[in-house]
């Protein structure tokens, strides 16, 4: 059984807990908007205060490394001046795929926060389940369909607008 003081914190955390997920849905928006997929990022340090925010730019810049959650992860890197972010927690539209969850293991991301889960090509639930690999160094806390609904009907129209 929990103690009182226990109990207390735990309504307390949970009073405090801020979703970052619209964020990241105006970030996948926008994405949509120069034409790219739209996925949308954002990374939030300890505190919660945002320190990155970023949608696919993977034709934009003629990278096929350039998803939402690595151009997010190397902002906030830039930012903090390292190439850890222990603590910092990530917010994405759509579960990463096997390379951006082992950008997220790489980086020490603390918790990973993901809206639509996508079972052709993530990495986390689905497919290569990194984070459940033995050789995965890091594993974050990994919570799902955070604001599901918008994000996959978001992909979903625009790639029907596509075909």
């Amino acid at each position: 059984m929990r103690s009182c003081a226990c109990m207390a914190a735990l309504r307390q955390a949970r009073m405090d807990f801020t979703s970052h997920m619209t964020l990241a849905l105006e970030q996948a928006h926008a994405a949509a908007q120069r034409g790219e997929v739209p996925v949308g990022a954002v990374v939030t340090d300890p505190q919660g205060r945002v320190v990155a925010a970023e949608g696919n730019r993977t034709r934009e810049l003629s990278d096929p490394t350039a998803h939402a959650e690595i151009l997010a992860i190397r902002s906030a890197c830039a930012a903090l001046g390292s190439e850890r972010l222990p603590g910092y927690h990530l917010w994405v539209t759509l579960e990463p795929c096997p390379m951006c969850a082992a950008a997220i293991s790489a980086a020490r991301i603390a918790t990973l926060y993901y809206g639509a889960g996508d079972p052709r090509m993530g990495g986390v639930a689905h497919g290569a389940r990194v984070f459940d690999h033995p050789q995965c160094h890091h594993r974050p806390i990994v919570y799902d369909g955070i604001a599901a609904a918008p994000s996959r009907d978001l992909l979903q129209h625009f790639f029907k607008a596509r075909r």
